[in-house]
């Protein structure tokens, strides 16, 4: 536990590769999201929590420049995040919805028409490994709409493995996965952290976060309720849930 809390304050002290600073947003009269500053360096991981509607798919949108703040100002090293910007998408991979995906090719083709778009060098070998990666191997010349829920979500995952990416950004990725899965993804993600990527996610399942997070942020309503170390904010988010395990 002493060298991951020496890990954790070696991320801490780089400079950010994603910084919110006093970013908000409305939608007409209701707020979204209050004003909220977040750093993320490379190599580190923050998760948000909080209940259906409190702001965590928000603030995703506004960090992967899906969205623009009503207020405040959203950066990836130091360049305004739109994802439009090839800047940006030459760097950032998002896992969302799963319409995002291409209803008439097989997975394997949806896999490399991602990789041929981002300049992917060798895309077959990286295809190929996200497949194994992800469990999909035997479902590569399936079309999604014969894959099932997990399947679909495992394809999206895939997805973000055949680019380059520097900030991986995913909205509750856990979603529709079995036991086993939930746990080769939260391998995944300590293996890109280990890598120098930057992973901001929301998740509904505090033992990823507390497996993969080095900070927790609490969100209800559209407000920062609290931000920590997965063991200090965990407890308030998903009280009287045993959460635990290495990390």
């Amino acid at each position: 536990m002493a060298q991951a809390k020496k890990q954790s304050s070696r991320k801490a002290a780089r400079p950010p590769l994603l910084a919110l600073h006093q970013v908000s947003r409305r939608y007409g009269g209701r707020v979204a999201l209050q004003p909220v500053d977040l750093d993320l360096a490379a190599g580190e991981c923050v998760a948000l929590v909080g209940h259906n509607g409190s702001g965590k798919s928000t603030m995703l949108r506004l960090a992967a420049g899906r969205d623009t703040p009503t207020s405040g100002t959203v950066k990836l090293d130091g360049v305004p995040m739109d994802e439009n910007d090839p800047r940006v998408r030459a760097r950032l991979a998002v896992v969302g919805d799963v319409s995002a995906c291409y209803p008439d090719l097989t997975v394997r083709e949806h896999l490399a028409l991602v990789a041929v778009a981002h300049g992917v060098e060798e895309p077959l070998h990286w295809v190929d490994r996200a497949l194994a990666d992800r469990g999909l191997a035997e479902h590569a010349e399936a079309l999604p709409g014969s894959l099932s829920s997990g399947q679909l979500q495992s394809l999206l995952l895939a997805s973000a493995l055949v680019r380059p990416r520097d900030l991986l950004i995913l909205d509750e990725p856990e979603q529709r996965l079995d036991p086993g899965a939930r746990q080769r993804l939260a391998d995944l993600l300590k293996a890109e952290l280990a890598d120098g990527v930057a992973v901001l996610l929301a998740t509904h399942h505090p033992d990823l976060a507390m497996h993969v997070a080095d900070r927790v942020l609490l969100l209800e309503d559209g407000v920062l309720l609290a931000q920590g170390t997965p063991e200090a904010v965990l407890p308030t988010a998903f009280p009287g849930t045993a959460v635990g395990g290495a990390r």
